[in-house]
């Protein structure tokens, strides 16, 4: 098998298999002829007991190939080589013995030449063609000169042609398949190799992978992505919204299907736990996931893909908050000394000045920095608040009379009416939250709710609700546009503002008084059809409190 030494394994293979059908094919045939001269036909009535000695021999070396090719792959051109000579040699002696020509048995040349041709080198194939077609013609040209008959010379010479230029047609047809084979198995092992990489790259990257079906359902998962929602064993085979857990998910990619967008999407997985149906999940905190999501191009196939690119940026958050206190804990140390007191020598020395000077232009400029010592004031004040980590209240508060009293005070502040400020009914809830604390994170979220809302009725709502854990969660919501992921990615880092007047202190305030009751702050994009103004995609800030001792 030196000639195909460059082939590959999987060509090999191919070859020792065609081989073996030719065996079987040869098997066949003999069988074929034993039952043919069973038969005691013959051009002068003679029983051919020679032929049919032969045919057994012939049949006895088909099952002596069979099994050396079966059981000893090696060799293959010199099997091939002996097996098309023995064929030649028994047709031929079979060819004489019936008569020559007109016995019409010149046909079966067709087979060993034809598997010489598809399994062979051409030079040996043709070789083959040549060796049936010179004993065709000596057999004519014997009986020609020797025995004076008038055999056709003339179908000897067809026969020869055609042996040849099957022979080529059919070498050349075989060599083309071996080579598309060959680049099917080159091109199957690359895909084979990119398939290893992707995986090895997949399995290690930081970011979370899903392959979701547009039903929702999930065929695979890389381990990011299975740590990230808390998956446990098989992932494959089940839905986003089977789980409670993964309802947010499901929300954002169900929006993405029927208007898909660039950007990013912000999504939080509360804590859930789900053994049951095909879901195997667990999570004990909650994870607040960006996503990003991308069409697999099926071309035109109704089986439809998508990939869903998660990043935990929880994590993210908590360090560039970490990386800004490190320096703010420097700062504070000295504050109260260093700012404090200028800023009231100014505040006074602005407020001496107001009384001797009333014109317009001093008026406007005092004015100017009189808000400016307010507002460096309300900064200093902000700051040094983050170092009192004062032990909040562990009584049960009740919801309802809070919210209610909160309510009152607001609108009386804002000089709002009161069918701005909607409350929904928080029954007999209570909360494990300090009042002090709960009280100034909720004045943060209306103030800023407030800048935004239509001051319609019920622009603004703030309503009980309850995650899939049970937990109770206050969810504070206007009808203003939504914050987009592109601030929402800084929203709660300290001195980080888009407003003007403001310090970038106060929701990073309200988050760590929230963490000091060990409950969760976060802004979350709900995805509700009956979210409130034209907005589906509505953007809300949320409270998730501790479960009450």
């Amino acid at each position: 098998m030196s000639r195909r030494k460059a082939l590959s394994r999987e060509a090999r293979t191919t070859l020792w298999r065609s081989l073996q059908t030719f065996n079987v094919t040869r098997i066949v045939i003999a069988l074929v002829l034993l039952l043919y001269l069973g038969l005691d036909i013959g051009d002068d009535g003679v029983h051919a007991t020679a032929s049919t000695e032969a045919c057994l021999v012939y049949l006895a070396a088909a099952l002596a190939f069979a099994a050396a090719g079966t059981w000893w792959k090696r060799r293959f051109v010199m099997q091939l080589g002996v097996q098309v000579a023995v064929d030649l040699a028994v047709i031929s002696a079979l060819y004489l013995a019936a008569g020559g020509m007109r016995s019409g048995l010149a046909i079966l040349y067709l087979f060993p030449l034809a598997g010489a041709a598809i399994l062979a080198p051409l030079l040996m194939a043709l070789f083959s063609a040549s060796v049936a077609t010179l004993f065709l013609l000596a057999e004519s040209l014997w009986q020609v000169f020797m025995q004076e008959r008038q055999p056709p010379l003339m179908q000897a010479g067809l026969y020869g042609a055609a042996f040849f230029a099957g022979v080529l047609l059919v070498n050349r047809l075989a060599a083309r398949l071996i080579k598309q084979e060959e680049l099917a198995a080159q091109r199957g092992t690359d895909l084979h190799v990119q398939q290893l990489i992707n995986q090895i790259v997949i399995a290690d990257v930081g970011d979370g992978i899903l392959v979701v079906g547009d039903n929702g359902v999930v065929f695979t998962a890389n381990p990011a992505a299975r740590r990230m929602l808390g998956l446990e064993g098989e992932v494959a085979g089940f839905r986003l919204g089977e789980g409670p857990g993964m309802e947010p998910l499901a929300q954002a990619f169900t929006t993405w299907l029927r208007a898909p967008v660039d950007g990013a999407v912000f999504v939080t997985v509360k804590p859930y736990q789900e053994n049951e149906g095909l879901l195997r999940g667990r999570r004990d905190r909650p994870a607040h996931l960006k996503l990003r999501f991308a069409r697999v191009d099926t071309l035109g196939s109704a089986l439809g893909r998508s990939v869903v690119f998660m990043q935990d940026v929880s994590a993210i958050e908590n360090q560039a908050q970490q990386l800004k206190l490190a320096s703010m804990g420097r700062l504070t140390a000295s504050i109260a000394h260093e700012v404090r007191n200028p800023l009231s020598a100014i505040g006074h020395a602005t407020a001496l000045l107001a009384e001797d000077l009333h014109g317009p232009a001093e008026v406007r400029l005092l004015k100017i920095v009189g808000d400016n010592v307010a507002r460096v004031n309300r900064m200093v004040e902000d700051i040094l608040q983050l170092s009192r980590k004062v032990q909040p209240n562990g009584e049960p508060l009740q919801l309802a009379p809070f919210l209610a009293e909160l309510k009152a005070e607001f609108c009386e502040t804002h000089g709002l009416a009161d069918d701005i400020v909607y409350i929904g009914d928080a029954g007999t809830s209570s909360v494990r939250f300090d009042p002090l604390h709960l009280h100034e994170v909720l004045l943060n979220l209306l103030g800023n709710a407030v800048r935004y809302a239509s001051k319609e009725a019920n622009s603004i709502r703030v309503f009980p609700a309850r995650d899939a854990a049970g937990r109770i969660e206050l969810h504070v919501q206007d009808d203003g546009p939504g914050i987009t992921p592109e601030v929402r990615a800084h929203l709660f880092e300290p001195f980080y503002t888009t407003s003007s007047k403001g310090t970038g202190l106060g929701l990073y305030l309200a988050r760590e008084l929230c963490l000091n009751n060990d409950a969760k702050l976060d802004y979350e994009y709900r995805f509700d059809a009956a979210a409130m103004g034209p907005r589906k995609a509505s953007g809300r800030f949320v409270i998730s409190f501790a479960q009450p001792a």
